[in-house]
């Protein structure tokens, strides 16, 4: 009974350790790829920064359900090609939905959304932006954002900086 118990335990505490990790953190040790990763401890550090305005308080909500922004860049061609592959390959097991995709001479911008625990909840936005037409300076940008986020929230916020029309822009 005991080694049952110790073999749950262990399977329990690796499904931990793993559950914390990305499939992207492989890129963070590499020397050509600039990282930056906010962790949850670093969302509840600043959702206790409370404003007295509606609108801080809206950010301090939002900021409080994220769990992890994770951020990977690179200049280097090899490391860019690894980006797009493992990101490839991370698309066909996730269940990710793409939300939308930009293309111009510069850069290939790709946005992806999981569903969170309704339509107005997503749980992850993964968003890659590449260039790897350009053979003189290929990039790549990885970004990783989890937690409940709330669709209706963002709406909101963002609704705040958009003028309604252009008499009120020119303002």
């Amino acid at each position: 009974m005991k080694k049952i118990i110790l073999i749950a335990v262990m399977l329990i505490g690796s499904y931990t350790s793993f559950a914390q990790t990305s499939v992207f953190d492989k890129f963070e040790d590499m020397d050509d790829v600039t990282t930056v990763v906010v962790n949850k401890e670093a969302f509840n550090m600043l959702s206790s920064f409370k404003g007295n305005d509606p609108e801080s308080q809206e950010y301090v909500k939002m900021v409080q359900n994220l769990k992890s922004l994770k951020v990977f860049t690179t200049e280097s061609a090899e490391i860019a090609i690894q980006m797009k592959n493992v990101v490839s390959s991370y698309l066909k097991k996730a269940k990710l939905t793409e939300l939308m995709r930009v293309k111009d001479k510069d850069a290939h911008v790709k946005i992806y959304v999981q569903k969170g625990k309704d339509e107005n909840h997503v749980s992850e936005l993964l968003m890659f932006v590449s260039d790897l037409q350009n053979k003189a300076n290929q990039q790549a940008v990885i970004l990783s954002l989890t937690g409940d986020i709330d669709l209706n929230k963002i709406s909101k916020l963002t609704s705040t900086y958009i003028p309604k029309n252009d008499k009120q822009h020119k303002e």
